[in-house]
């Protein structure tokens, strides 16, 4: 088995797996009633880059394609775990969350105007502050970072052999 081939499940396996869990942030939004704050809807962009390095990596082949797309999973997840530890240690007990570097990074994209049904902040981060089968929220989000940062590591390391 080559590196390309040892390569593909994992691509798509980071891919399918964050895009996995918009798409249940978005069942609870709208089934459950969990309304996201600034950093639920900045979690989500940081899931959506990644699965987009992800498709990228499966894309483009060349050497530095692959760089890219590694570097790309790397710092993303890194993101992401920051994101979700911040949410829950700093932002959960704050009074507000507004004017946040979340809240501005997806206003300055616009996407909330975009796609307010995917990236619309509609709650403060302490009314965010939900548990789900018993953990917080964010902690489901910190864990599926870590994993993908995981499949990252397992991804260099085919791309080595």
């Amino acid at each position: 088995m080559n590196a390309a081939s040892r390569r593909t499940p994992l691509l798509l396996g980071i891919a399918g797996l964050s895009l996995g869990s918009v798409a249940v942030a978005l069942w609870t939004q709208h089934s459950l009633g969990m309304e996201p704050c600034p950093w639920c809807v900045l979690q989500r962009l940081i899931f959506v880059a990644i699965a987009l390095a992800a498709l990228l990596g499966l894309a483009w082949r060349s050497t530095l394609g692959q760089r890219l797309s590694a570097a790309g999973l790397a710092l993303l997840g890194l993101c992401g775990v920051a994101a979700a530890l911040w949410q829950h240690f700093v932002a959960a007990v704050s009074d507000s969350c507004k004017l946040t570097l979340a809240e501005r990074i997806i206003s300055g994209l616009s996407l909330d105007a975009l796609l307010p049904e995917v990236f619309q902040p509609r709650a403060s981060c302490a009314e965010a502050a939900v548990n789900l089968l018993g953990l917080p929220y964010e902690f489901w989000s910190l864990g599926l970072f870590v994993l993908l940062g995981l499949m990252t590591l397992v991804l260099l390391g085919a791309r080595r052999r």
